[in-house]
């Protein structure tokens, strides 16, 4: 069944062309991720496929399948403004809510006989009736507990929640995401990714977080150069198959320009016989240099500038404690960073992650303790709350303000346009307002007047947010080469992975805990602790119901009873075959890349399945 189709979509913002006659279909089951660079036209497309924005373009069509309901969760929700958080989440136009609307209105203004048992009915059939108590779960699992706060007080972070929260609730078919793990924890990231993995679900998304791609899609389409690239497969095979689309277009391009330059010492000559073949090869030649003129962009983010040297003190922490009132923020904490660190901080939001940063940095004085920072140490604080640059200046002017020239490594210097250009910002581009650039531009841009500081302690408090996954990969690879410490807050698990030696984990209550390893390593862990727990819950469950049989097996049906016995025996055979693949992981030399790849997936996928067979066994056992 096609969900989705666009045909010939062209869109231009001035001289601008974001992308000219592009086509792309989706069929029921697709998940489909779109990446791009920044400012590429990732957003617009999803807006004009939602209806959002309309399509320019002869004969530019967008079909979506009438009967499939759609939902569409944008960069920046609307809400009615001074609606509770509640009355927000009921405040959506879908069956269910119109149902349960109806039936209170029934109440107030009494109908039928007639109508009453036709809404009831109606409300049986949709399971209405617990719908608050799942809307009040949902909201609390995304960490919005105040239900009577008006929409108007919630910060960004917090209203883009509240629309996720909307959005699963409503039930769609179809989901149309404009990164959907933006401002969640990690804890909501991985919840939302089991939930997005069903196969009920159709998806089309723009996500920067790379392990969505890789688990989640099946499809990644590529917006580059105004056209789609389709490739089947997820985020690994993306990368495999990208790269052989540009070989073979490099390959395309430089035997284009050799032909180009045959023909061009031909037009040189200037033939005199104007025959038709004559013309053809001269209308030919001007076809092959429009061509080769319009070659892709292989422009990417370069980041090289000179860190200062670290002295033997960099930063020292000696019993610091902080509480803000009753709230306890940091219990006493002490630690000693070496040079060349990198660590990681992971934990919920609203555990004191930020307030932390800011008592390292001097913004936020300790109730106890000190903290003693190094003569030599220069702190660079990309915040979240620092993204606030001058609108009505140009960008050159903001990067001006800062210095006219940077150092960089070997002695040289890098004037503000050349530093620019560096960071994908054209000579045009240079010209342009702050206020014209998108959300992942102007990151790029507060991220530069960061390190133009010249810092050798960089504290990165979410730094993935709207970055493209290109210019992720050249931060990263920037970051892995930074001289300096590295102190990173991030929900993008690849990011932290790829970077982290080891872990701050705020457990909450202002406890942190040292976990020496990356995060894979750390969840890994602790979902064994969780499934250890489970199973011991269980093995009480049976004694239990051992000591209690005569009773338990009348609170159960005999197909339940059946079930119950079934998951136990695929626990077991579960369990077991993990316990197998481990033992494989532990002496990998006999496996190829692929095969641990391969095992790698299954290994997941058989985390995943006894932990949904373990939530079943629980709730036969409750009901026995």
């Amino acid at each position: 069944m096609n969900y989705l189709t666009i045909d010939n979509i062209t869109k231009t913002y001035g001289e601008k062309v974001l992308f000219s006659g592009i086509s792309l279909q989706i069929s029921k089951g697709q998940k489909v991720a779109l990446v791009a660079k920044n400012g590429t036209g990732k957003t617009t497309l999803l807006r004009v496929i939602a209806g959002q924005e309309a399509p320019e373009g002869e004969n530019a069509s967008v079909f979506v399948h009438r009967d499939v309901r759609v939902g569409y969760l944008s960069q920046d929700p609307e809400f009615y403004e001074q609606s509770s958080v509640l009355d927000a989440v009921f405040d959506s136009d879908t069956e269910l809510t119109r149902t349960i609307k109806q039936y209170e209105h029934l109440l107030i203004k009494p109908g039928s006989d007639a109508e009453m048992q036709t809404i009831l009915s109606r409300m049986d059939d949709l399971k209405a009736w617990d719908f608050e108590a799942r809307v009040r779960e949902m909201l609390t699992r995304f960490n919005l507990h105040n239900f009577d706060q008006i929409v108007a007080t919630l910060s960004g972070g917090q209203r883009k929640r509240l629309a996720l929260v909307r959005l699963i609730l409503s039930e769609p078919e179809f989901l149309i995401l404009d990164e959907p793990t933006n401002h969640l924890d990690l804890d909501m990231i991985e919840w939302l990714e089991g939930y997005l993995s069903q196969p009920n679900f159709t998806i089309f998304m723009v996500t920067h977080d790379r392990y969505f791609l890789e688990r989640v899609c099946n499809t990644i389409v590529e917006l580059d150069q105004g056209q789609l690239y389709k490739y089947a497969g997820n985020y690994s095979d993306f990368l495999e198959k990208k790269a052989i689309r540009e070989e073979n277009e490099n390959i395309a391009f430089d035997k284009g320009r050799k032909l180009l330059g045959k023909e061009l010492d031909w037009m040189r000559r200037q033939p005199q016989a104007r025959t038709t073949k004559a013309k053809s090869r001269i209308d030919a030649f001007y076809d092959l240099q429009d061509k080769m003129s319009n070659t892709r962009d292989n422009t990417e983010l370069q980041i090289d500038i000179k860190g200062q040297r670290l002295g033997k003190k960099v930063l020292e922490l000696h019993n610091v404690g902080k509480k803000f009132g009753d709230k306890v923020v940091l219990e006493p904490f002490s630690y000693k960073f070496q040079r060349h660190e990198r660590i990681g901080i992971v934990g919920p939001n609203g555990v004191g992650k930020s307030s932390f940063l800011r008592l390292l940095t001097g913004e936020l004085r300790p109730d106890s303790g000190k903290v003693v920072q190094g003569d030599n140490t220069i702190f660079g604080y990309y915040s979240q709350d620092g993204l606030q640059l001058p609108d009505v200046k140009r960008v050159i002017e903001v990067v001006q303000d800062i210095a006219e020239y940077i150092p960089l490594e070997k002695g040289q210097k890098l004037g503000a346009a050349q530093l620019l250009e560096r960071f994908l910002f054209s000579r045009k581009q240079q010209l342009v307002y702050v206020s014209q650039l998108s959300g992942g531009e102007k990151r790029r841009l507060y991220l530069l007047t960061v390190l133009m500081q010249n810092p050798n302690f960089l504290i990165l408090d979410e730094p993935t947010n709207d970055l493209d996954v290109i210019s992720l990969n050249i931060l990263e690879e920037f970051l892995m080469e930074f001289p300096g410490c590295i102190l990173i807050v991030s929900h993008d698990r690849f990011f932290l992975d790829k970077l982290a030696q080891h872990l701050f984990i705020f457990e909450g209550q202002g406890r942190i805990k040292d976990f020496n390893g990356d995060y894979t390593e750390f969840r890994e862990i602790q979902k064994e602790q969780e499934r250890e727990q489970r199973r011991q819950e269980r093995s009480e469950q049976q004694k239990i119901k051992e000591a209690q049989k005569p009773a338990t097996v009348g609170g159960l049906t005999q197909e339940e009873r059946k079930e119950l016995q079934r998951i136990e025996k695929d626990i077991a055979k579960l369990e077991a075959r993990r316990k197998d693949i481990e033992a494989l992981f532990s002496d990998q030399e006999g496996l190829s890349p692929q095969k641990i790849e391969e095992l790698g997936r299954e290994l997941s996928s058989l985390g995943s399945q006894i932990e949904t067979k373990e939530m079943r066994w629980m709730e036969l056992a409750d009901k026995a």
